[in-house]
């Protein structure tokens, strides 16, 4: 059976290569090989022996090697938010009573600020590789991670939690094992949602970028050659030319990656729309078409589609409903490694805190309370516009293919790189920052709900829409009675994952940098970033631990319950 395995993967192998070479082959060859001596001298960086404060060149000839820099770390990030959120989001939909763990795990992991995370990923890394720098650029691709995982794994998780009851009873019919069921149904079925919060999740790390690569922890500076150490260094020494020049860097940047690498999956995605009569005009990629007229393209998805169908197919007869499925004895094994890591955790924690003053967390809990109604109204303040915005650009497409690129634009560059302009808007109208850090925090969080509502809306079915205009449905029928509903599943992700980033944003939105200059109002993000920026550990870890509190307890009492809303009675699977 192994020889006969090894003969399909060489036949795959053997189709896999061009018979004849076209002048696409060769411009894809050369654009890998740039991409493959781009990574090279990003090796080079790694094998660097381990130095703090790096010198970072402002002139415009160091730029496009530092954007370069930062973009194989966010793809990097990517690729790994990408598998967490295959295994984390799989195993909480359908292992028995694991979403009854992991989900109140991963609203606690979303709700911990980058700063949370920061100290101990940098310091243990930076004593995991203590003579390269491997360990600062494995600790900056988590720190992007950590802002981009946690919209597409929700995404995932409420994506196969709505497929359709039919679907998953035919793939019991025709005894699908899991293998069977996720790459022809749940995967599919979800590839939608996973594009567009994909999109959302990049641009979510790049939020963070000015702190990723240029992270101070008291009187240690930890900083690696990118844009967005160019850009940090920019603004602490006024160097208004290096900061515009930074900010062109970020958007050719986003273009270049929304043209080559978003825009064909959007339109390779549309695929796998579930509806029973299509229409409209699908979505265009330029990179797509090229693509598909290149043998070694297509000798590569040829391959790529044996090696799907030689993946080993553990024996399970049939699928069962995720209710009649018996809890994984492995479940049990990770459930109690996780339970021992925790109480580990907790005792260190009440040992750190212990060193808090009762006139601390007065401090903190009045924070706390400031800081969710400022979070609150950037949440409400970012749905006015993006509601009906996403939901025009989801079922336009021609509206799609123009404002999908500007969109992208926006929602990838990281806000605080325009925190100096904004705070110049607000300081000439005389908006204090306890006012004007909810728009600091709205221009991160309000993409959050639009691409999921356009994610939304590209889902609903033509047919409905044909159903709305047979029915002569007026506008505001048509939205009371189909837009809003169709969409309120992935809108209700889109609130949780926009609250999540405002409490993120407010470490930044109410503590700004402006030059040598620090404005800040008073606030639990204020808070821990100037425990962070003092090396105070224990109100640091108070601060972030009041953060993650509020945000469980907010989701378990309000959002849970919309969720549950969502599936019952607006799914458009029910």
């Amino acid at each position: 059976m192994a020889e006969t395995h090894d003969n399909v993967g060489r036949f795959a192998l053997m189709r896999a290569i061009p018979r004849r070479v076209s002048w696409l082959d060769l411009a894809v060859l050369s654009f890998l090989g740039l991409c493959a001596y781009g990574v090279a001298r990003l090796a080079g960086e790694w094998r660097a022996p381990l130095r703090e404060a790096v010198v970072i060149d402002q002139s415009l000839r160091s730029l496009p090697l530092y954007t370069f820099f930062s973009l194989c770390r966010g793809l990097a990030a990517f690729a790994l938010s990408f598998f967490f959120t295959l295994v984390y989001g799989y195993v909480a939909a359908r292992v028995r009573l694991a979403d009854r763990v992991l989900l109140p795990l991963l609203d606690i992991l979303q709700s911990i600020p980058v700063l949370g995370f920061m100290p101990g990923v940098v310091l243990a890394m930076a004593a995991l590789f203590p003579h390269s720098n491997a360990g600062l650029e494995l600790a900056a691709i988590l720190m992007i991670f950590t802002g981009q995982v946690w919209n597409m794994t929700f995404s995932f998780y409420h994506s196969l939690r709505a497929i359709p009851p039919e679907l998953m009873e035919a793939a019991s019919i025709y005894r699908f094992g899991w293998w069977r069921r996720f790459t022809r149904i749940e995967l599919p079925y979800s590839t939608v949602g996973l594009v567009w919060n994909g999109m959302m999740s990049m641009a979510g790390g790049w939020f963070f970028l000015t702190i990723n690569e240029a992270f101070r922890l008291g009187d240690r500076d930890f900083r690696l050659p990118g844009v967005g150490a160019y850009m940090s260094v920019a603004i602490d020494s006024g160097n208004g030319k290096a900061q515009f020049a930074a900010v062109v860097a970020m958007i050719v940047m986003i273009v270049v990656v929304d043209q080559l690498f978003w825009r064909p999956l959007v339109a390779w995605s549309e695929k796998f729309k579930f509806e029973d009569v299509g229409g409209g005009e699908p979505a265009s990629s330029w990179v797509l078409d090229l693509l598909r007229r290149s043998e070694l393209f297509r000798g590569f998805g040829r391959w790529l589609a044996g090696l799907f169908k030689r993946a080993p197919k553990p024996a399970m007869r049939a699928s069962a409903p995720a209710s009649a499925r018996k809890t994984s004895p492995g479940f049990f094994v990770v459930a109690g490694v996780l339970g021992i890591a925790c109480v580990w955790g907790t005792l260190r924690l009440v040992e750190l805190l212990s060193h808090l003053h009762a006139s601390a967390w007065r401090d903190i809990a009045t924070a706390s309370g400031l800081t969710l109604v400022r979070t609150s109204a950037a949440v409400v303040l970012g749905s006015i516009w993006t509601i009906p915005a996403g939901i025009y650009i989801g079922t336009h497409p021609k509206a799609s293919r123009l404002l999908q690129p500007i969109v992208q634009i926006a929602a990838s560059f990281p806000a605080p790189m325009l925190f100096p302009v904004v705070l110049a808007g607000l300081a000439a109208l005389r908006v204090s920052l306890g006012f004007g850090s909810i728009a600091l925090m709205v221009l991160g969080t309000q993409w959050y709900i639009l691409f999921n509502v356009i994610a939304g809306a590209m889902s609903i079915p033509h047919d409905l829409v044909e159903a709305a205009q047979i029915f002569r449905y007026g506008r505001p029928q048509r939205w009371r009675l189909l837009m809003l509903p169709g969409v309120f599943p992935t809108l209700v992700t889109g609130w949780v994952t926009a609250a999540g980033g405002a409490w993120n944003a407010s470490i930044v939105a109410e503590y700004v940098h402006e030059g040598s200059h620090v404005l800040k109002t008073h606030g639990l993000g204020a808070l821990i970033s100037t425990a962070a920026e003092q090396g105070d550990l224990p109100l640091l870890a108070a601060g972030v631990l009041a953060m993650a509190g509020l945000v469980v307890l907010v989701n378990r009492l309000f959002w849970k319950q919309l969720y549950t809303l969502a599936e019952r009675k607006y799914s458009l699977g029910r």
